[in-house]
């Protein structure tokens, strides 16, 4: 039986498609990259301009304030590499000052008390506010992480207002069960709040990465601390305040910009925090492990990942390169679910190789506020690492096809990057690179790309292409991943469920799934008088 592959699939948040990014899918051929690097100061943006309405300080109990060190933190323009404010920056003092916050917020105040649906207008309110603005937002997003702005606008901003709504609904809908016991008993589940939630998120999608952990946790009831990365910090500080123009009482949501070994340690091992969720890296994620274990608290982890792209002998090439393309330098590559080990049939090797040069090649690297379609990596940590592992593909023997060094000279640009003739013990076909490198090899039987595909630590996402549902369904079961994607690439939706297997962690985000990160089940048991009632 065959299945028709589907046209070239976007990144998308509520099941409908997102618009095309200006440029990205068009017939024109540029220059080589050298030539194709806009100036990364061409478009006339005033970065004070774009954080007039952000306060650079911590959010407690309502209030936004210094730290209680006085210190700060610069954040800067990925662009241009300068300072363009300097955060408050948290440590142990003012976590454990917004634990307090929270855990006060939780025992007597409102917001646990509140009905579901009650809780659900607040929630809904936050998400009108965050689209009435979806602009300034999406313009702070760019700024902060160097993102096309076309891409914050289409994807980002819109997919946190649709989040906020989905949980919003999904509020006044959580309950337990009633249960059929053997002895004459009334037997009942309650679904209840955790508690305070401590949650740490990571750069690469700033806003979203809120919305997906503060959305199910509010909805369930608890109160929260959450820790922002401190190369992102802008666009949570103003979603804070729209959150108490929303009608959030004082400590539910409290935000702190910080490092991860000062302000998200304390977090992770705070005494007064009940769960904690974390988004990033798998080797951050064994620390926040460690650190919560001594309270023995409930833990979920979104971690790396290093996701395989299967291409089977039957597909339309024009369109898979297009989606396999996307699939790996869709936010310069820094996504978790990559699809960074593009597997292709023998059959298909070389001319594909050809067109996903040519693809490539066609990226425009330049200023994310103008038409460019690859902007700046985050920072320069991030930088150094992917250009590392750009020159560990050309010293470990794979084929550099284009690409690989940097972009312009000014700026954290790196060039659009092509490796062919990849094997799988290469550094870059088994570690994640988080950047615009895609990796290139060759399968020609199903068992064979299977077990390579699940030869490797990490298990968050895949995805495969064909005509044969047959293969796709055996390919689907057979890889050890938390999400399949088939004939398509980097679908989202909120009713989906999203996260990993093995070292990519454990838990859900997004859908009914995530709201099981934040609830106890407690279960009531009643002996009844009549026997007969049973």
């Amino acid at each position: 039986m065959r299945i028709a592959a589907s046209p070239t699939c976007r990144l998308l948040s509520t099941g409908r498609r997102v618009p095309a990014v200006p440029a990205r899918h068009g017939p024109r051929v540029v220059a080589p990259f050298a030539t194709a690097v806009e100036s990364p100061t061409a478009r006339d943006v005033d970065p004070a301009q774009i954080l007039r309405n952000v306060r650079p300080k911590l959010l407690i109990d309502g209030d936004f304030v210094d730290a209680a060190s006085g210190k700060t933190f610069p954040v800067l323009d990925p662009r241009t590499e300068d300072v363009v404010a300097q955060v408050a920056e948290a440590d142990a003092a003012d976590v454990d000052r917004a634990v307090g916050a929270a855990r006060r917020a939780f025992d007597s105040g409102p917001w646990r008390k509140m009905s579901g649906r009650q809780r659900g207008k607040v929630m809904a309110r936050m998400a009108d506010l965050l689209e009435q603005r979806a602009e300034e937002f999406a313009r702070i997003e760019t700024l902060d992480n160097g993102k096309p702005l076309a891409e914050s606008r289409a994807f980002d901003v819109t997919a946190v207002v649709s989040h906020f709504r989905y949980f919003a609904g999904w509020a006044d809908k959580i309950s337990g069960k009633t249960l059929q016991t053997n002895g004459n008993m009334f037997a009942y589940t309650l679904h209840e709040a955790i508690g305070v939630a401590g949650q740490i998120i990571p750069w690469n999608y700033p806003l979203l990465m809120l919305a997906w952990k503060v959305a199910p946790a509010l909805a369930c009831g608890c109160t929260v601390v959450l820790k922002v990365a401190e190369q992102t910090p802008m666009s949570a500080l103003l979603f804070g305040e729209l959150a108490l123009e929303a009608g959030l009482p004082p400590g539910v949501l409290n935000i702190l910009p910080g490092y991860g070994p000062t302000a998200g340690a304390a977090l992770a091992s705070h005494p007064g925090v009940d769960k904690v969720s974390f988004t990033g890296s798998t080797e951050v994620g064994r620390e926040v492990m460690r650190a919560a274990a001594g309270g023995i608290k409930h833990v979920s982890l979104e971690l790396g990942g290093k996701s395989a792209a299967i291409i089977c002998p039957d597909v339309d090439l024009e369109s898979v390169v297009d989606d396999t393309h996307m699939a790996l330098f869709y936010n310069h590559g820094q996504n978790c679910c990559a699809g960074s080990r593009t597997y292709v049939h023998e059959s298909l090797y070389d001319e594909f190789v050809e067109r996903a040069v040519e693809r490539a090649q066609r990226a425009t690297v330049g200023d994310p506020f103008g038409d460019a379609q690859i902007g700046p990596l985050v920072d320069s940590a991030q930088f150094e690492k992917v250009l590392g592992y750009m020159k560990a593909g050309k010293a470990q023997g794979a084929v550099l096809r284009c690409g690989g060094g940097r972009a312009g000279p000014k700026g954290y640009y790196v060039e659009p990057t092509v490796f062919s003739d990849v094997r799988d013990e290469m550094s870059i076909a088994q570690e994640e690179i988080f950047g615009p490198v895609q990796s290139i090899m060759k399968w020609s039987s199903v068992e064979e790309v299977l077990d390579r595909a699940n030869a490797n630590p990490y298990g968050l996402a895949a995805g495969v292409w064909t005509k044969d549902l047959d293969m796709a369904n055996r390919l689907s079961r057979g890889l050890r991943a938390g999400t399949v994607w088939v004939n398509c690439y980097n679908y989202f939706d909120d009713a989906v469920p999203f996260g990993g297997y093995k070292m990519s962690g454990f838990g859900r985000d997004l859908s009914e799934y995530a709201l099981n990160n934040y609830m106890e089940v407690k279960a009531v048991v009643t002996p009844l008088e009549d026997p007969a009632w049973i």
